[in-house]
């Protein structure tokens, strides 16, 4: 039966590959067929479990019937809250990790990252910078966002070459860093590029700063009880 099953997914799979330009599969649009598809074979799946539960008695037979179709139910259901099993995938991701981003669609049709506040009450996000990414700390007081020496090593920015003509307050401190522009930063789907920002002194800061000249980009910043709603 497994071979049954491979065959209709197999052959589902080509059908859409190959009308994927023209958006139908024998008349039927390709995401309508898509679903005939998995119906087809939850179908199958069912089909076998019917007739392996034919054998023995009636008893048996109904109890092996009802199984399939509570699987059967189970699977249809999952398909059906696909997206809010995602939803709630992600929400659990972004409470237990603290700067995963939580993309949400809002009531207009756009796209929301939700972060959630970290257990030392700090904002932070995980951040990609030139492909990588960098966990930072959110911190609208700084002007601009500022690595810290390693993180800028990640980048292959070679920061012992930099020139460190800027004067910055750290929390350790007054000290120097080394202006520099990014190719591209992103939080989730917000993504920018040619950012400003500045490389600290080696051992001037521990936690890379997410700072204004890439959330002054945004289209609102919204503080809530623990959480920070990012807009495009």
């Amino acid at each position: 039966m497994l071979s049954v099953l491979l065959a209709i997914l197999a052959a589902g799979l080509a059908f859409l590959v190959f009308n994927h330009e023209s958006g139908l599969t024998f008349g039927i649009a390709n995401d309508d067929f898509a679903r005939l598809v998995q119906l087809s074979a939850i179908g199958a799946l069912l089909a076998a479990g019917v007739m392996a539960g034919r054998r023995g008695p009636i008893g048996e037979v109904l109890r092996n019937i009802a199984l399939w179709l509570v699987i059967v139910l189970a699977l249809v259901a999952g398909y059906l809250y696909r997206m809010d099993l995602h939803q709630f995938a992600a929400r659990m991701s972004a409470g237990l990790i603290p700067g995963s981003p939580l993309v949400m669609t809002t009531s207009e049709g756009g796209q929301e990252v939700v972060l959630y506040r970290a257990r030392d009450g700090h904002f932070k996000a995980h951040v990609e910078i030139d492909d990588r990414t960098i966990p930072t700390l959110v911190d609208t007081g700084a002007s601009t966002i500022v690595l810290s020496y390693a993180d800028a090593e990640r980048l292959g920015l070679d920061p012992a070459r930099l020139a460190y003509s800027v004067r910055v307050m750290t929390a350790n401190g007054a000290a120097r860093a080394a202006p520099v522009t990014l190719d591209s930063v992103a939080v989730g789907p917000i993504d920018r590029t040619g950012i400003r920002a500045l490389v600290a002194e080696r051992g001037r800061l521990e936690e890379s700063l997410l700072g204004m000249s890439f959330l002054s980009t945004l289209g609102s910043l919204q503080m809530q009880t623990d959480q920070l709603r990012l807009r495009d």
